[in-house]
């Protein structure tokens, strides 16, 4: 712990213009408070004295002594990714801080968002499965602590504020299959899980995305194995999901995306169709309501969002991605760079801007291709070392 408050007067000492004249230096975007005047001096004091302080009791307002909050916010901010879970041990206000939103803010603003691609991956001999995480590059892979509560399946799995959320889903306990409405939240700055409000109503194989900060909820199976068409959305900031206006009809098997502003949800079947649905439920935050497409994809294996444009695979086409663009709602075919058995599917990754391909074939030869949106047509697709430890079942990437 010594060593940790010696790192955060290291960061303090070396920050540029410490303090020069009255006023602290001013970095592009974050202005910093002038300090009192009974402050206005050199940190002077020895490192025993400022640890002291620093292992005062809770009850301490200050974040740091002798610094203004805002100046201590950015200090903490500035400590390596890998050293947070152990700067959140060290008192009550720097977990609180390191725990929140604003902290991920100012770390944005300082340029140190990291990103990070995290994966659910079967384990050995379909032992059960873990989630596991790799950096920007697809090193430094470790696991995440296990998950509490039972084991579920046809869980929702949504990224908000920098953390990962996963929701909902079915256990099987004693032979019996019973549907959730618990929550869990993965804050990588902690390295814990925590339990949140759990939603209103049980779910299993539904829809879920964030749009503008809040995550939506959509249809699904309920506790009676009927299809859904309640919808409802959390809102982080009170820990409180709200039931909102319901699909048009039932809806399960779906998935969604967010694209400026509204909510999509796409394949999946309906209570009211035969077979899979190609509509699109389309929700407007603003409005409250819902309108419809009817250009929608079905049987999607895997999908994943990139910029503006989505990307599936379709069980009857797993040779091709279908990209959705946003801005005109319009669908174009994208051949893989494969041959072969067709009925080999794929899970998908971002990473760095980029569109990782996890293939479903537990083979060491396999490799996962890469495909680069922005690169040059012709030279779209690459392979990539990048791969998880076992079977793919899921993946997302966070930022933090």
């Amino acid at each position: 712990m010594v060593i940790l408050y010696l790192n955060v007067l290291m960061i303090i000492s070396k920050m540029p213009g410490c303090i020069a004249g009255k006023k602290w230096f001013t970095e592009p975007n974050i202005c910093f408070s002038n300090l009192p005047n009974k402050e206005n001096q050199t940190l002077s004091k020895s490192k025993h004295s400022v640890l002291s302080e620093l292992s005062d009791k809770d009850d301490d307002s200050s974040i740091l002594p002798r610094l203004p909050d805002d100046v201590s916010k950015y200090c903490l901010a500035l400590v390596p990714h890998s050293d947070l879970p152990a700067m959140a041990g060290v008192c009550k206000r720097w977990r609180c801080f390191i725990q929140s939103k604003e902290f991920i803010m100012v770390r944005k603003l300082a340029g140190l968002v990291e990103e990070w691609l995290f994966l659910l991956t079967a384990d050995k001999e379909g032992k059960g499965s873990h989630w596991e995480v790799m950096d920007c590059e697809g090193q430094n892979r470790r696991s995440l602590p296990p998950m509490p509560g039972p084991t579920k399946a046809g869980f929702g799995v949504v990224v908000v504020n920098g953390k990962l959320l996963v929701m909902a889903g079915y256990s099987v306990i004693d032979g019996t299959a019973t549907a959730s409405a618990e929550v869990y939240q993965y804050n990588s700055c902690v390295n814990s899980w925590s339990r949140l409000s759990n939603m209103n109503v049980a779910r299993y194989d539904f829809a879920c995305a964030e749009v503008n900060g809040l995550v939506y909820a959509v249809g699904g199976n309920g506790v009676d194995g009927d299809s859904l068409s309640s919808v409802e959305v959390y809102d982080s900031e009170t820990d409180k999901w709200t039931l909102i206006e319901s699909l048009r009809r039932p809806r399960r098997g779906c998935f969604a995306c967010g694209f400026e502003g509204k909510l999509y949800v796409m394949g999946g079947r309906s209570s009211f169709t035969i077979g899979n649905s190609k509509f699109v439920d389309v929700y407007n935050p603003e409005r409250h309501s819902w309108c419809e497409m009817k250009n929608g994809c079905v049987m999607v294996t895997a999908h994943a969002v990139l910029g503006k444009k989505l990307f599936c695979m379709e069980w009857k086409n797993q040779r091709k991605l279908a990209i959705f663009n946003s801005e005109d709602n319009t669908w174009k075919m994208e051949p893989l760079p494969l041959t072969g058995s067709s009925s080999i599917g794929f899970r998908f990754g971002i990473l760095d801007g980029k569109l990782l391909l996890f293939s479903l074939e537990e083979e060491p030869t396999c490799k996962t291709l890469l495909y680069d949106p922005n690169a040059a047509p012709g030279s779209e697709w690459q392979t990539s070392e990048i791969k998880p430890s076992g079977l793919c079942l899921c993946s997302v990437t966070v930022k933090a």
